[in-house]
This record gives C-alpha cells, sequence and structure tokens, in this order.
C-alpha cells in the first residue's frame, strides 16, 4: 500500500496570498518525511482551494486563466505536484465556460464541476455545460489527456484528497491523506479459502494502516481530516482492483458476480475503524487500473456496467475513453443517470470522461503516461434526451 496523495486544504485569496502557498510547501514537505519515516512512499503531494468561482467572485471570474498560470508557478517553487481550484458552480453559469481556457493554459491544476448536490438537487442546466467542458477539453490534447484534469461532480462534498474532486469549503488549512491501496484487496483474496477470510483479512490491514496513518497525522500541525481509504489502482496486476474482483472467484471482471464482489469489498471498507473522509470506496479507474483496462479492451467490461456497480461501491465513472466524435447531446444522458444515482442512493459520484480526438469506439488507445494502462474506447449507448428532460430545470430527487 502507498500514499497516492497528501491533499492540503486552504483558502489562498484573491489576489493569491503567497504566504498561505509557501506555507502549504512547507507543511507538505514535513508531512512528507513523516509519512516517509513510518515506512510510507508517497507519490504525490497536491494542494486544493475552495470553489474558484468563490476565489475570484463573478466579476473577476474572466481572469480564472490568468490566475491558474500565477498558481501553477507558485506550487512548482514550493515542491507541490498539483493543484485543485475546485468546481464550478451552478449559480454562477460562467464559472463552467472558463474552464476549458484554464485548463489549456495549464498542465498541473485540476477542475470540477458541480452538476447535482443535495441541497439545489440536480441542476439540468449544469449537465449540460460539465458536458460542454468535456467536449471542449477533448481537443486540447491529441489523445484527449486534458480531460484527466475534469471531473463532473455529483453529491461530492469538500475534504476528499482524490483529485479531481478535491475541493476546500472554509478558511481554516486542513490536510488529508488519499491511499493506493488495490493491492490490499488483491492479497487479501489471493490465498483466502472462503470469501470471509479474505474480507477479514482486508478490514484488519485496513485498519492496521488507517491506526498507522492517523497516529502520523495526529503529530503535525494542522487540522486531519481523514483518510479516504479507497482501494486505488496502479495500473499493473498486482494492484488492479480489477485483479481484486478475479481472485474473489469472478472469471473476468465485467461478467455476472461483479457485482456482488464489489459490493463485498466496499462493504469490508465501511466495516473498519479509521479516521474516514472523501469517497472511502473502490475506485475503479479504466485506464489507471491493467486489468480493467484488459475488459474494457475486450469487451467484457462496458460504461454500463460500471454505472451499475457505482450503486454498491465507488467514485463513478473515472478515465473512461470515448470516441472522439462523442457529442454534448449524447453525454448529457449519462451525467444525468450519474447524477439520479447519486442522490437516490445519497453517495458521491464523479465523471472524468476522455473523448479521444480521431478515435472510433473499439480502436486502441495509446496514452504515454505513468499512470495510465492503455486498453480501448469504449462504446457509449446514448442519444440525445427529448422534452422535458433535455430541460434546464432543476429536479429533486429525495433519497430513498
Amino acid at each position: 500500500m502507498k500514499i497516492r496523495s497528501i491533499t492540503y486544504f486552504c483558502n489562498p485569496k484573491y489576489p493569491l496570498d503567497e504566504k498561505v502557498i509557501q506555507a502549504a510547501g512547507e507543511f507538505l514537505a514535513k508531512a512528507t518525511s513523516a509519512f516517509e519515516a513510518a515506512g510510507y512512499e508517497v507519490q504525490t503531494v497536491r494542494l486544493a482551494t475552495i470553489p474558484f468561482p468563490k476565489l475570484l467572485s463573478e466579476k473577476q471570474i474572466n481572469e480564472l486563466p490568468k490566475l491558474v498560470k500565477q498558481f501553477e508557478q507558485l506550487i512548482q517553487q514550493v515542491g507541490i505536484a498539483y493543484a485543485s481550484l475546485g468546481p464550478a458552480l451552478p449559480q454562477s453559469p460562467r464559472s463552467y465556460e472558463v474552464i476549458p481556457d484554464a485548463i489549456a493554459a495549464s498542465q498541473n491544476i485540476f477542475f470540477d464541476g458541480v452538476m447535482a448536490d443535495k441541497s439545489i438537487g440536480i441542476s439540468l442546466a449544469a449537465i449540460k455545460a460539465c458536458a460542454e467542458v468535456i467536449v471542449k477539453c477533448a481537443p486540447i490534447d491529441p489523445n484527449g489527456f486534458a480531460n484527466l484534469r475534469f471531473a463532473a461532480l455529483a453529491n461530492v462534498k469538500a475534504g476528499s484528497p482524490f483529485f479531481p474532486a478535491a475541493y476546500h469549503d472554509n478558511d481554516e488549512p486542513a490536510f488529508a491523506i488519499a491511499t493506493e491501496a488495490a493491492d490490499l484487496a488483491v492479497d487479501a483474496f489471493s490465498q483466502a479459502k472462503t470469501l470471509e477470510i479474505g474480507r477479514q483479512t482486508l478490514i484488519a490491514e485496513i485498519e492496521k494502516h488507517g491506526k498507522r496513518l492517523s497516529k502520523v497525522a495526529q503529530s503535525l500541525d494542522c487540522k486531519f481530516g481523514g483518510v479516504d481509504f479507497s482501494l486505488g489502482p496502479f495500473p499493473i496486476e498486482a494492484q488492479s482492483l480489477g485483479t481484486a474482483f478475479e481472485r474473489m472467484g469472478v472469471p473476468r471482471v465485467g461478467l455476472h458476480g461483479s457485482l456482488a464482489a464489489a459490493a463485498i469489498l466496499t462493504e469490508a471498507i465501511d466495516r473498519a475503524n479509521f479516521p474516514r473522509t472523501g469517497f472511502s470506496g473502490l475506485m475503479m479507474p479504466v485506464l489507471e487500473d491493467a486489468t480493467l483496462a484488459k475488459r474494457a479492451a475486450d469487451g467484457t467490461l462496458t460504461i454500463k456496467d460500471l454505472l451499475l456497480y457505482s450503486a454498491v461501491c465507488g467514485t463513478g465513472l473515472d478515465t473512461i475513453p470515448l470516441p472522439g466524435d462523442t457529442t454534448v447531446d449524447q453525454i448529457v444522458p449519462l451525467l444525468l443517470d450519474l447524477s439520479a444515482l447519486a442522490l437516490r442512493l445519497d453517495k458521491p459520484l464523479t465523471a472524468r470522461l476522455m473523448p479521444v480526438p480521431n478515435k472510433k469506439a473499439g480502436e486502441p488507445t495509446s496514452f504515454d503516461f505513468g499512470f495510465f494502462a492503455n486498453s480501448k474506447v469504449m462504446a457509449l449507448d446514448a442519444d440525445p434526451l427529448s422534452s422535458p428532460l433535455n430541460g434546464d430545470e432543476i429536479l429533486q430527487i429525495k433519497k430513498r
């Protein structure tokens, strides 16, 4: 198990208060040393701010591309790898529109767009705005890679250390830990003679690491938000959540039995005792998981499967390669389904969709990125919605 990220949350103000960024860099350097001394590899350190529409205000929202250039330079100076400037908000329609230019102006700055939450319901206009961001960002990079830095959010609270979903909601600095822990599930079920033995082994490992991580975190001079103990993968089979499914007895992830495996693994995380934040579930990013990428490539695993599994686990739809000619009107129904699922089940879900320019469904991807396993472009079974689902209203959906 590794630490995927130590994420520091703050309000850097605008104009930017460089002392806040400096303090973030100093804290993250100290925290990295502390966790490494405890035996953990820390892959990245990151910074997340309050939502950029609140940071800039409506009058200054067009200054976002200028802000990201300055912000990116400042975080690099203090040793921070990535930053999230949080989500566009439904009350600021213009905030969605400025994201593509801001992504094009930077390399390491991430964004989101809120589609739905319990306070406002589902915003059909915001869903369409998020779909437009995805389509506009696709051609920024020849492989559609720019959409790695944008996610559409449904019912996601502040405080998750996983990007792009990370954002802050107050002025007090805090930090949280994101884990890369799919290997714990692989190991737990590789030798288990029964599901119960595997589950108890996994729970024990999560609690052991949760206790160790918490002990180190509480020794640091900053508010500790908790651990997002999601079983995040790395693109090799030994650290693949898809491999864990198959070690549990599913012949190939995507076949029937996969939903039960997802539920068992997620429920084990729920049973474990640790200071939690964020998703604390299964992460099933197709392009970040060697086995999921393989099953998507051979057609066993579909987008509908991943959406189904989101009902009992996970973070939603992550790093999904789509055909390059996918339209806004095709993406909207998928985002609407995700939003409805998030509110009806009262759980956080995200969508990070990646149309790949000039690629059709079934064609291979060719990303050159250490955290990706190449796959094939996945088919999206969606046609444009008609009235009244294609409107701009706010839809209230209460939890079950």
